[in-house]
């Protein structure tokens, strides 16, 4: 029945559902393993909330039956059943509790496959140790069990995953031949199509794209000769994909075009979307520029009304380099400017429900001690009470009781102070987690955007003139930098997750070299960090800019046995800025310097663009400019200047130039425009 999940999980899924009736008589085991393939199968079609229920079921007939292992699959049932259905905190959660309660049994199946799903998880996580001591237990325990057969490629196939995660070339092919070894025992098409996916996962992380493609060719040609349409798709956008890596855009156009036909039969939203997004960066890579963004603009608003907003992130970005490639700037800036919204929206979203979760363990506990001290009073008024009853008796009694009652107020007394202070300590921290990013310790968005609605409005009267004049004569500003990881997705795709983090926190270091202790640096989401300035001599702000661009590329990150560059590309401007001597607000300031950081990457990356000011303005107006800076400053409406990355220079001694800032006129030619 498992055979027939995988390649044929709709009917595999009706006949687990017909076989209800019959269970009733059927031994414990084969309920439970029913409801375990119903659960499964229900979550491949991605139907979570019945495979929820299912998980549910299965649980209630382990304890039912005082059976510890049965209850074990339900627990890891639910938990792959919330990690597709993005869940992946609470999935994580229970694939562990899982892990630990079917160690108590003495059922290797149900330890082998609760360690392979705590290592998925553990994986998913980023917990890279965890899981290689979880795969590596699972893989023993399946070579255990040798009765039931797709143990043993199942828990290769988490450890091939974990080892292409975090670069383990050697490690991973060896696990790819014990795989390829456990399915030639015991043949099954299933397992010969999972061995071959595998293999092509390994090669296309390894640098072998012919072996890697050749997998997949295969792979198709035995889909085709089984009759199993359902992964067609994927198959078909995967080689797809790897043409388009080789530059091969004919045939990638031709085997996305088939993707489409066969998504589009079965109505796979999915399937549409991703073939839809390849055939257009095919057609882009072809430099049919009309045909590509048709196809892949239709892609993306499919995804989008899927609710995928993680895929389309990557893709927004995938779409903004291909239109890049394709030579449409213009049109790179607006996709780029899209993911750089979405990933704001989903940054938001997040840090509500964390901070709800965080607010509701607060409030839970609050309420528990109210619970507490409620209880207790409640005593001490019993206590009060009997202490009367027995003032009628015995008048001395009543002295005592009352020395009693005044320890135990003072002793309530204590205890209240000691819960309101760490209420207070409570409150504290939470304050902290919503004003610092936890990875950089930076300030997060929430209190850049605090920090400055509690500003003067520069449009307020008397706030229209807020630079200073130095000693010396030159204007003090404020400035704005934005600022960008550049090629930011290769490193997390090369190295993993864990050196992307470490890059962070490099970058972070580097501005507080770089910048001073008054300075309010900011993680701004994602890759991007953002620096407010608040008093600084109008000259020297290109030079700031430049100073962070050659401390940040100066630096090296070693992570694990490889050696990682990082630049970034800068946005940057004074702070107000004031077309028509009316400052913006700040919202609109950040925003043209967002844009110019895309300037920034759309000509190169490694360089800064900044926002000097603004000429001829009566000729145009605020929104035109913000919807193309670059069409505004070749109109002469901006003024620009550009300042390339490169290793650190001394200045020059005019006061006028500073290091490798250069002309924008300049900076045009070199960039080809």
């Amino acid at each position: 029945m498992q055979e027939q999940s995988n390649l044929d999980p709709d009917k595999a899924l009706a006949q687990l559902l017909e076989l209800q009736p019959q269970m009733a008589a059927a031994p414990l085991r084969t309920r439970a393993e029913r409801l375990v393939q119903v659960s499964a199968t229900q979550s491949y079609l991605r139907q979570y909330d019945a495979a929820l229920a299912t998980a549910a079921e299965l649980t209630a007939l382990g304890r039912a039956q005082h059976d510890d292992a049965i209850v074990a699959e339900g627990m890891r049932a639910r938990a792959i059943a919330l990690a597709g259905s993005d869940h992946a905190n609470d999935a994580y959660a229970l694939a562990l509790q899982a892990e630990k309660l079917a160690y108590t049994t003495g059922d290797k199946a149900a330890q082998a496959r609760a360690a392979t799903t705590a290592g998925s998880q553990s994986t998913a996580q980023g917990n890279f140790l965890t899981a290689l001591d979880q795969l590596q237990a699972a893989v023993q325990l399946a070579r255990q069990a040798g009765d039931v057969p797709v143990l043993l490629p199942n828990a290769l196939q988490q450890l091939i995953h974990l080892h292409v995660r975090t670069g383990e070339r050697e490690q991973a092919y060896a696990a790819l031949a014990e795989m390829e070894k456990a399915v030639a025992a015991q043949p099954a098409p299933s397992l010969a199509i999972d061995v071959k996916f595998m293999e092509y996962e390994v090669a296309n992380r390894f640098g072998q794209p012919q072996r890697a493609l050749q997998a997949l060719l295969d792979n198709l040609a035995l889909l085709r000769k089984l009759g199993e349409r359902r992964m067609l798709i994927a198959m078909q956008v995967n080689i797809s994909d790897l043409y388009l890596k080789q530059h091969d855009y004919a045939q990638a156009a031709r085997y996305a075009s088939e993707a489409l036909q066969e998504a589009t039969a079965r109505k796979s939203v999915l399937g549409m979307a991703k073939s839809r997004m390849n055939l257009g960066h095919a057609y882009l890579g072809m430099r049919r520029v009309a045909e590509g963004k048709k196809f892949y603009e239709a892609g993306l608003a499919s995804l989008d009304q899927s609710g995928r907003n993680s895929d389309l992130q990557e893709a927004l970005m995938e779409y903004g380099q291909a239109l890049e490639q394709a030579g449409d700037m213009a049109g790179a800036v607006q996709a780029y400017h899209r993911e750089r919204k979405l990933s704001d929206e989903m940054e938001e979203t997040q840090r509500r429900k964390s901070m709800l979760e965080l607010q509701q363990k607060y409030e839970t506990e609050k309420k528990q001690r109210q619970i507490e001290l409620l209880r207790r009073e409640s005593q001490v008024k019993g206590a009060e009470l009997e202490n009367r009853r027995l003032e009628q008796r015995v008048w001395w009694l009543v002295a005592l009781a009352c020395a009693l009652a005044s320890g135990v107020v003072g002793l309530l007394y204590r205890k209240v102070r000691h819960a309101n202070a760490r209420l207070e300590v409570k409150n504290i921290e939470l304050k902290a987690q919503s004003t610092l990013d936890p990875l950089t310790a930076l300030y997060n968005r929430r209190h850049f955007q605090d920090y400055m609605r509690a500003l003067p409005d520069p449009r307020a009267p008397g706030q229209s003139q807020v630079a200073q004049r130095a000693p010396h004569g030159d204007d003090i500003v404020g400035a704005l930098f934005l600022l960008d990881v550049d090629h930011f997705k290769h490193i997390n795709d090369s190295y993993g997750h864990a050196a992307g983090d470490a890059v962070l926190r490099m970058i972070a270091e580097n501005l507080r070299v770089v910048l001073r202790e008054t300075d309010m640096i900011v993680r701004w989401g994602g890759e991007e960090f953002l620096a407010f300035l608040p008093a600084i001599p109008r000259h020297g702000v290109d030079e700031i800019a430049r100073r962070i661009l050659v401390g940040i590329s100066s630096q090296a990150i070693r992570y694990q046995e490889h050696e990682i560059s990082v630049n970034v590309s800068v946005g940057f401007s004074p702070y107000p800025l004031a077309p028509d001597g009316a400052p913006l607000q700040w919202e609109r300031a950040v925003n043209l310097v967002d844009m110019a950081l895309y300037l920034a990457k759309s000509h190169g990356r490694n360089r800064a663009y900044g926002v000097r000011g603004f000429e001829n303005f009566h000729l145009t107006t605020m929104e035109a400019i913000e919807q193309d800076l670059e069409s505004a400053w070749r109109a002469g409406y901006v003024d620009l200047s550009v300042v390339l990355g490169g290793e650190p220079e001394t200045p020059s001694p005019s006061p006028s130039e500073h290091g490798n800032v250069v002309p924008l006129k300049q900076a045009a030619q070199k960039s080809g425009r």
